[in-house]
């Protein structure tokens, strides 16, 4: 009964364990459904502040930390531009720590799906935006950041996130947004941080924009918030680039000597005695010294080009070019310095010593090497478009004046000049084989790659710089080739290549045949040398059409050459020879107005008198260069007394059409169509004499007077009418034949 009892109203110590468990169970569920995240309670804000900062927020903060050190570890710097003063954002470089990236998303994430009442709500939003940007996703980063401007319940977050969003805006180029993002911030009160971060983004963008004055007086604002370090001593070192660019010297000067006293790497402070030396502000003695240092070893190649940069400044160009030279001889395992030197050799042939070939050449090198993205790629790129045409041309006029004087010769003495030419290139091929067969003999002991072997003389597949030059002499030799059997053979050999036979021999001839081991044979089968002789044969201008032919090839090249010379050149001295030798060689070319009117500007910039103005006048008074001579005031108006006038004389004209006195109509027209340059009716009278001249002077006097108004008149109305009279003037000539 007792035990009955008992064990009605009371409780085994085993029941009772898992009853208070339950109990326990209970407790927690009803205080965690307390904790909700929306919750503004005590122990629910505490507890979502807690998990927020230690389960999401610090490690997405440390997973972007780890991202900036190695961008910062692995980033390049490129000393001959001046340095980025924040580093470029390139996801493909970052993809080595994409994991650390993606987990900071995730991590970030979590404060905003699960812990909304947080503290660390903002500055979570803060890191996912960031790691947004460093992914390149611009368009979500921008979203997060503003909604943080919006939203966030902290100042100091929500400017950090304005100045995040000004540094999105630059890097895709958005200056305007980011310049109002800049202003709006510039009346807040920013704490410490923020302001250093405002001025260093703001000094970006106008660094971006190339306003280097501003950015440079923005990073001087900026330096009261940096301690000592090596970001500080990159901050003074881009500063003195950003003052250089700007002509002021001292304030260069004064943060290079900056850099030193900043904790610098060995680099940074090796820039900063360089950029000092190359503006002229340290003693050139220190370049002995500087090549001496076993520390520059690897550095030789900038202490060179400097020095090359000081002669060229002085002009002494010969000494300059050889500086120059050593840089890229003494080039070890960093080419970064090349291309930029063989810019400067580009660029010293082009503007002082018109040497234009030689100039493209050193053009081409660079190119090669020079990173796209770089700021002189598209300058560098563009001028060698000019150089190349021009070498072109050049090479034209030579190759066709050289085979026009084979086509001249005896021929039996034009039979032993090309033998004789076969066999100078047979020689050349054989010596050049020998002294590539040196060279390997030489490498064939050592390491390929080993640092003994004189740079000059390294196996020509380790040395990139050999390489390089060998594509580019390639390239102008041969132009592009496919990789085939017999490249080199028959019509596949460049004319230019087949009329240096009547020149000088050249160097660095492509071998023409090759023994079975790759050997140049001592001599040639008569097969051989039949198939190279019948070859260059076939590129001389025997017969009347292909004389012909090569005139109008030597036509063009000299139109042309005058041109660049005059507008892409500047160098009227050299374009006036070189229009006149057109006209004494082609005195009917069907570009002598033209060239007359250049010839007449030309010399007019040079300040000599000349008949050009004359000449153009009297024989071709009817054409668009004489109307440009004929024009006066500096809008174009009419030489008559204006608008009514011009229109009386048209309609007296169409009378004469109309009446049928077309000759006189005509004569009237080509003389009334220069006094009214500039008239509202120029064009309506310029294709009235258009159809005078087919009634009066026939079928291809008018396709030409058709031609030549599509030509003077783009932009005319009439224009569509007149493009039908072409067509119908065409169907007609065509019918007739």
């Amino acid at each position: 009964m007792q035990g009955g009892f008992f064990n009605r109203y009371f409780i085994s110590p085993s029941v009772a364990d898992g009853f208070r468990l339950f109990l326990l169970w209970v407790v927690l569920t009803v205080w965690v459904s307390g904790c909700s995240q929306y919750s503004q309670k005590k122990l629910p804000v505490a507890y979502h502040n807690l998990n927020a900062r230690y389960n999401a927020y610090l490690i997405a903060r440390d997973r972007l930390r780890e991202v900036e050190r190695y961008q910062q570890k692995t980033y390049q710097e490129n000393y001959n531009q001046p340095l980025p003063i924040l580093l470029p954002l390139d996801s493909t470089k970052l993809e080595p720590v994409k994991a650390q990236l993606d987990d900071a998303i995730k991590k970030a994430s979590l404060v905003a799906e699960r812990h909304q009442n947080s503290k660390w709500l903002d500055n979570s939003y803060i890191l996912l935006g960031t790691a947004r940007m460093y992914r390149q996703d611009y368009g979500n980063a921008m979203e997060v950041f503003k909604y943080v401007n919006t939203k966030g319940e902290s100042e100091d977050e929500k400017h950090e996130a304005l100045i995040l969003l000004m540094r999105t805006y630059v890097e895709i180029a958005d200056y305007a947004n980011g310049l109002n993002v800049a202003e709006y911030l510039r009346v807040q009160p920013l704490n410490k941080v923020n302001t250093r971060n405002y001025y260093l983004t703001k000094a970006y963008l106008h660094q971006k924009k190339q306003e280097y004055a501003v950015s440079a007086a923005l990073l001087d604002a900026t330096f009261p918030f940096l301690k000592k370090g090596e970001t500080t001593a990159r901050l003074h070192l881009i500063a003195g680039q950003l003052y250089d660019l700007t002509g002021k010297s001292e304030k260069a000067v004064a943060h290079y000597r900056s850099v030193l006293r900043n904790r610098p790497t060995y680099e940074q402070s090796f820039y900063a005695t360089i950029y000092s030396i190359q503006g002229g502000r340290t003693s050139s003695e220190r370049f002995s010294r500087m090549l001496n240092d076993r520390k520059n070893i690897d550095l030789k190649d900038k202490i060179y080009y400097t020095m090359g940069l000081l002669e060229a400044r002085n002009e002494r160009y010969p000494k300059a070019i050889e500086y120059w030279k050593k840089s890229i001889k003494e080039t070890t395992t960093n080419t970064l310095q090349i291309p930029y030197t063989y810019q400067e050799m580009g660029k010293l042939y082009f503007e002082k010593l018109l040497d234009f070939p030689t100039a493209k050449a050193y053009y081409d090198s660079a190119l090669a090497l020079l990173p796209q993205q770089s700021a002189d790629y598209k300058l560098l790129a563009g001028r060698k478009v000019f150089l190349d045409e021009f070498v072109a041309q050049q090479q034209t006029i030579l190759t066709e004046d050289s085979l026009q004087k084979l086509a001249q010769m005896n021929p039996a003495a034009l039979d032993r000049h090309l033998d004789e030419a076969i066999d100078r290139k047979l020689k050349q091929q054989q010596a050049l084989l020998k002294q590539a067969q040196e060279i390997a003999a030489q490498a064939s002991n050592r390491p390929a790659t080993s640092s003994d072997i004189p740079a000059d003389q390294r196996w020509l597949l380790y040395n990139p710089i050999m390489i390089t030059q060998g594509k580019t002499e390639f390239t102008q030799k041969w132009g592009n080739r496919q990789l085939e059997d017999n490249w080199r053979r028959s019509q596949k050999e460049s004319t230019a290549q087949l009329a240096a036979v009547d020149s000088a021999p050249q160097t660095g001839t492509a071998l023409n045949a090759t023994g079975a081991d790759g050997s140049a044979p001592a001599t040639l089968t008569a097969e051989e040398r039949k198939a190279q002789k019948d070859a260059l044969y076939a590129t001389i201008p025997f017969s009347p059409e292909a004389r012909n032919q090569s005139n109008q090839r030597l036509e063009d090249a000299y139109y042309r050459l005058g041109k660049l010379y005059k507008f892409q050149f500047n160098q009227p001295d050299k374009a006036i020879p070189t229009f006149e030798t057109l006209l004494t060689r082609f005195p009917n070319t069907s570009v002598k107005p033209e060239v007359y009117y250049l010839l007449m500007v030309s010399n007019d910039q040079l300040n000599r008198p000349s008949t050009w103005k004359d000449k153009l006048l009297t024989e071709f008074p009817t054409s668009s260069y004489a109307r440009q001579v004929g024009k006066t005031g500096t809008n174009g108006a009419p030489t008559a007394t204006g608008e009514s006038e011009a229109q009386r004389v048209y309609t007296e004209i169409y009378g004469l059409y109309k009446a049928n006195n077309l000759s006189e109509a005509l004569s009237r027209a080509e003389t009334a169509l220069g006094a009214l340059t500039g008239s509202l009716i120029e064009d309506k009278m310029a294709v009235l004499r258009v159809i005078l001249i087919g009634k009066v002077r026939g079928v291809e006097p008018y396709r030409q007077a058709l031609i030549e108004f599509i030509r003077d008149y783009p932009t005319s109305s009439l224009l569509p009418k007149v493009r039908e009279m072409q067509v119908a003037a065409e169907q007609q000539t065509a019918k007739r034949k």
